[in-house]
């Protein structure tokens, strides 16, 4: 079989966060000869086909496939308890019928599926189809709920935030800096997702992580003896890596104010403090008017990213403070949601105030923008930790007792990484990680290794018959 006869499935939930990656990954197969479908929930139809060919292929080399959830399409899927059942009760099944109505069409050498599609690895082994797993996070988070769920290395008491975790391949941990899912504190369902992805694991040939080697070698090399992970990324946009400006790889579920680059254009290099927390958070007022004051003192220009609050969202929305807008209107802009992966590349953008998600964090390690980290939940406190003592391409906020930073703390973080004692390194850091990641994917690269030889693997997989 040749590459180019080489069929694959990629299978996710909806979520931006989610598929994001799924299509990256695809773009790189795609580039290698091998065919992608995507399936995905209904929920996600509207915002998948309007960037689509009239053949219902995602701009053309992917063709898309939709199941149902379980849940109405009017369904406030904010309620992740009540998605997450459904996925595994009804969702499961529903996958389960379309790979058996596509499969009548093509034969797939290999189901990818998104870590948090409960139950999809299940699906995939009942139909006799290899089965791999795209690891969105990283390769550190991977390790951590490795080694938890299977109880290979000891783990304190999890109800001490500032208890230690010596895990292999990793500094010196807290509690705290633990992906938040296997906390006590965290959700049953999110603690079950967890425990059943780990436990369908032996079902899984192959684990591809969305990170680089260069950036987590020692994790990397330290599940070696387990079951390895094998770094394919970063999965990032292509132009973000130096190639052709495409947008055909990209689900963007809200509108992006373009009129923040031309903004950009008019500042000084390396002068603008970037503030976005991603698509979820939701700030505390007392939270906001922090921030407010920080960027207000700091005397610095600045971007802000506020989304407005989703509608079946159960916290009420922060506002700006009064004259907040009006008085730093000179140096400062405030927008509703904007093209991240653009600002980040602009040169007028000197650091970056991110809730360090890992697709976030990837696009400041591939862009070589220092880095204010503020996690909040799920990987995120891991990948803070692995900004401040791994990359060492930024620091981390401090957290009052409350979980409110200090405006005096956001704008100390604003000095720190662009202009005090140890932004120099923070700054050289970042360039070195931008070069290796854009090393990592060309020929001879660690991440194209583990590409080519995965599709080599899928050919062997399935030979040619005549």
């Amino acid at each position: 079989m040749k590459a180019k006869e080489v069929n694959v499935l990629m299978v996710s939930l909806a979520f931006q966060g989610h598929i994001n990656p799924m299509l990256k990954f695809a773009k790189h197969l795609i580039s290698k000869g091998v065919h992608v479908t995507i399936a995905t929930t209904e929920d996600g139809r509207n915002r998948m086909l309007k960037h689509t060919n009239p053949n219902n292929s995602y701009s053309p080399e992917i063709k898309l496939e939709f199941f149902s959830d379980g849940l109405s399409l009017d369904f406030d899927r904010s309620d992740i308890e009540s998605l997450l059942k459904s996925v595994r009760e009804k969702g499961s099944k529903n996958l389960s019928t379309l790979i058996t109505n596509i499969t009548k069409v093509h034969n797939y050498s290999c189901v990818i599926v998104n870590p948090f599609v409960p139950g999809a690895i299940d699906v995939v082994a009942k139909h006799g189809i290899p089965c791999a797993l795209l690891w969105i996070q990283a390769s550190a988070v991977y390790s951590i709920y490795y080694r938890y769920t299977k109880n290979i290395d000891a783990f304190p008491s999890l109800e001490g935030p500032n208890n230690k975790v010596q895990l292999p391949g990793l500094p010196m941990l807290k509690v705290r800096d633990l992906p938040s899912f296997i906390l006590p504190s965290a959700p049953l369902h999110f603690r079950q997702v967890i425990s059943d992805l780990f436990k369908s694991l032996d079902k899984v040939k192959w684990v591809l992580g969305a990170s680089f080697y260069e950036i987590e070698e020692e994790i990397v090399k330290s599940m070696a003896s387990q079951t390895p992970i094998y770094p394919i990324g970063p999965l990032v946009s292509p132009f973000l890596l130096g190639e052709k400006e495409t947008s055909d790889f990209n689900v963007d579920m809200w509108n992006a104010e373009d009129s923040c680059l031309a903004w950009l254009e008019n500042k000084p290099p390396s002068s603008v403090t970037y503030v976005s927390f991603g698509s979820i958070l939701v700030l505390s007022q007392q939270q906001m008017d922090n921030i407010a004051l920080a960027l207000k003192n700091s005397n610095k220009p600045f971007l802000w990213v506020v989304k407005p609050a989703d509608g079946g969202s159960k916290q009420d929305a922060a506002e700006l403070p009064k004259e907040f807008v009006e008085e730093t209107k000179e140096r400062g802009l405030v927008v509703k949601w904007c093209p991240q992966e653009k600002v980040l590349m602009h040169p007028s953008v000197a650091c970056f105030i991110s809730h360090c998600g890992w697709n976030s964090t990837l696009e400041t390690v591939v862009t070589g923008v220092p880095v204010i980290a503020w996690p909040s939940w799920t990987d995120q406190p891991t990948n803070a930790m692995l900004i401040a003592n791994v990359f060492r391409n930024g620091v981390k906020v401090n957290f009052g007792e409350d979980g409110v930073a200090t405006a005096e703390e956001i704008e100390r973080c604003i000095r720190e990484v662009m202009e005090g004692p140890t932004a120099g390194e923070i700054k050289k850091r970042a360039r070195e990680m931008k070069e290796s990641a854009r090393k990592t994917l060309q020929d001879g690269g660690t991440s194209n290794k583990n590409v080519n030889q995965f599709i080599s693997d899928l050919i062997v997989e399935n030979p040619v018959r005549d």
